[in-house]
This record gives C-alpha cells, sequence and structure tokens, in this order.
C-alpha cells in the first residue's frame, strides 16, 4: 500500500539546506518539520512550515550581512 503525505519541496544550496536541517533539529520531536532529505540541496519539508522557514532564512540573512558604514 502506499502512504502519500503532502509537501512543500524546497531547493537551496548546500549552506542554506544545513541552516534549515539545523533549525528543524533544534526543535522538539513533535514540531520537527522535515519530512524527507533528497540529496544535499533539496529536501521535502511539512507545508505548515513554510513560514516558520521564511522567517527564519531571512532572519539569518539579515543577521549575517555586511553594511559599509556610513
Amino acid at each position: 500500500m502506499v502512504n502519500a503525505t503532502k509537501g512543500l519541496f524546497i531547493s537551496c544550496d548546500v549552506p542554506m539546506a544545513q541552516f534549515i536541517i539545523n533549525l528543524n533539529s533544534t526543535l522538539p520531536a513533535s514540531q520537527k518539520f522535515i519530512i524527507h532529505i533528497l540529496d544535499s540541496t533539496h529536501m521535502f519539508v511539512q507545508p505548515h512550515a513554510a513560514e516558520m522557514i521564511r522567517s527564519a532564512v531571512s532572519d539569518f540573512r539579515d543577521q549575517n550581512s555586511y553594511e559599509k558604514p556610513a
């Protein structure tokens, strides 16, 4: 019998994939969102986690952006 799960496909570079995997690993088991890691740059996640991932990635990029002093 086949089991189907609705998910969101994420394609990104290796560092961002590692960031998402680390974000998933910091959550308790009941809140983990990664369904399956396909390779180093592709994964399926639960659809309800999309906005949380976007927000975390945005915050991460803001913290790691260089702004030239005025």
